[in-house]
């Protein structure tokens, strides 16, 4: 299974000071050791955004890109980049107000890519909500 995080899970995933890192840890390391992990476009410039952005954390942007270098390049688990080639004619109907764009544009990649989106939100259809421990 590959599984595309959203902003919040690929922040968990690699920020030790994220109120549900360990949640999102334990996740991954329960994970099958052929899943895959995935982010994208979004997901990536989220993470810099939101890093730089965060009060409690202002990590330069440079620092966040190198950041992200060394989860894809991790060795424990293959980390891919899905391609977006999808707009706003792509988002599944179920979309109807502008807080669920970024959220229908995630599960709809993930789905043209035989993925499945990783979340800490619930109410994603299509989305794993990320269990707690």
């Amino acid at each position: 299974m590959t599984w595309l995080l959203d902003v919040n899970a690929l922040i968990a995933a690699l920020v030790a000071a994220h109120e549900h890192h360990e949640r999102v840890a334990a996740w991954l390391a329960a994970l099958p050791a052929g899943d895959r992990l995935a982010i994208c476009s979004i997901t990536e410039l989220g993470f810099v955004r939101v890093l730089n952005q965060a009060p409690h954390l202002r990590v330069p942007v440079p620092d966040s890109v190198r950041l992200l270098s060394r989860f894809r390049s991790n060795r424990r688990r293959v980390v891919v980049q899905l391609h977006d080639d999808c707009g706003a004619t792509d988002l599944p109907r179920w979309v109807k107000s502008a807080k669920h764009v970024t959220d229908g544009h995630l599960a709809g990649l993930a789905a043209r890519h035989d993925a499945r989106l990783a979340t800490l939100d619930g109410g994603i259809a299509g989305g794993l909500v990320i269990p707690l421990t």
